[in-house]
């Protein structure tokens, strides 16, 4: 009956206007009208990512519950780790409406939100009252209108370190204009330093974008490690608008969801050969053979979020339960003794 509740509830969200559906889902959890069966986990399925115990290593990645709205009801959702934000110093209403778009006939989705959000000094507000839970992290962004946007970054880095299990620093985000400028090796360099600098001992991941060089992918490996960047995530999303199908395919903005999942694979799995840091795979996970097959390309945990729109949160348990069979299928005995053990075939 749940997931007859479920399905009825995405065909309907899926008639309307694609940010009008996002906010009644955000409102439904806030009501607690949706799965809760608490973190998936097994012997199998714990694992560690970056000092982190995660029951399980699939996460829900940042742009979700971008004002950190509903974090109770989605550390009771299944994830083994939570991801809110972007958050940036001031509050911003981000780009004009309409800025997400829906891609069905290709499971995907463009948006081109520019950071909205409720500024750092209310989402912090409510990360410092959440309760026990998975671990939670906040994505940290940088104002369109700011004069030193790589300052931006530190400032909501030390609002937020007390109140988080980690946060990311997110320069791959493609809509706001040249906040990708800020990935080249100088830039990103001095930029990290910034939040290294401030963050006390919370661990500092970094978000990076699909759409890198190869050189370039080299150079933030490089980077990372002299950072000490403690997980990087690959990737945000893309540019890219080749083989789709929908109408919508035209959209400016980032491209999410099952187009994504080739390319974002293999710069994670070209990231594995480079570094030793620990690889969060995103890009297009929907099912647990997608979510497999990135661990088996290097990364150390997973994190979904346009595949929900889809699939719904029932997807996450189906996904963690499912990874827990693959990985007995296989003999191995955790998920980390599978992280890396298939990069060749996305070299």
């Amino acid at each position: 009956m749940n997931a007859l509740i479920e399905r009825l509830g995405l065909s309907a969200l899926r008639r309307i206007d694609p940010e009008a559906a996002h906010g009644l889902a955000i409102r439904a959890l806030q009501a607690g009208l949706a799965p809760a069966p608490g973190p998936i986990t097994t012997p199998r399925l714990k694992t560690t990512l970056a000092g982190l115990d995660l029951p399980n290593p699939v996460g829900l990645a940042a742009g979700f519950d971008k004002n950190a709205t509903a974090i109770a009801p989605l550390s009771r959702a299944g994830f083994g780790f939570v991801e809110v934000g972007a958050a940036t110093p001031l509050p911003q209403p981000g780009n004009p409406k309409p800025r997400l778009f829906r891609l069905t006939e290709d499971r995907g989705a463009i948006n081109r939100f520019g950071f909205n959000n409720d500024g750092m000094e209310a989402i912090c507000a409510r990360l410092a009252r959440r309760g026990k839970g998975v671990p939670v992290g906040l994505n940290l962004g940088a104002n369109k209108t700011s004069t030193d946007r790589a300052a931006d970054f530190g400032r909501v880095m030390e609002a937020a370190r007390d109140h988080v299990d980690f946060a990311t620093v997110n320069v791959s985000s493609p809509n706001t204009e040249k906040l990708r400028d800020l990935q080249g090796k100088a830039a990103l360099s001095a930029l990290l330093a910034g939040v290294m600098a401030v963050r006390d001992t919370t661990p500092v991941f970094l978000k990076i974008a699909p759409d890198l060089t190869e050189a370039e992918i080299a150079d933030v490996a490089d980077v990372a490690a002299e950072a000490g960047i403690a997980a990087i995530i690959a990737t945000n999303t893309t540019l890219d608008r080749d083989g789709l199908h929908s109408p919508h395919r035209g959209e400016a903005g980032g491209l999410s969801g099952q187009p994504l999942f080739e390319k974002s694979t293999r710069v994670l799995a070209r990231l594995s050969t480079l570094t030793d840091i620990p690889l969060i795979g995103v890009g297009g996970v929907g099912s647990a053979e997608q979510a497999y097959a990135k661990i088996r390309a290097g990364a150390s945990a997973v994190q979904l979020y346009t595949a929900l729109v889809y699939g719904g949160l029932s997807l996450v348990r189906e996904i963690a339960q499912g990874l827990d069979t693959l990985l007995t299928r296989d003999g191995f005995a955790s998920v980390a003794e599978a992280v890396g053990s298939n990069t060749k075939d996305w070299l």
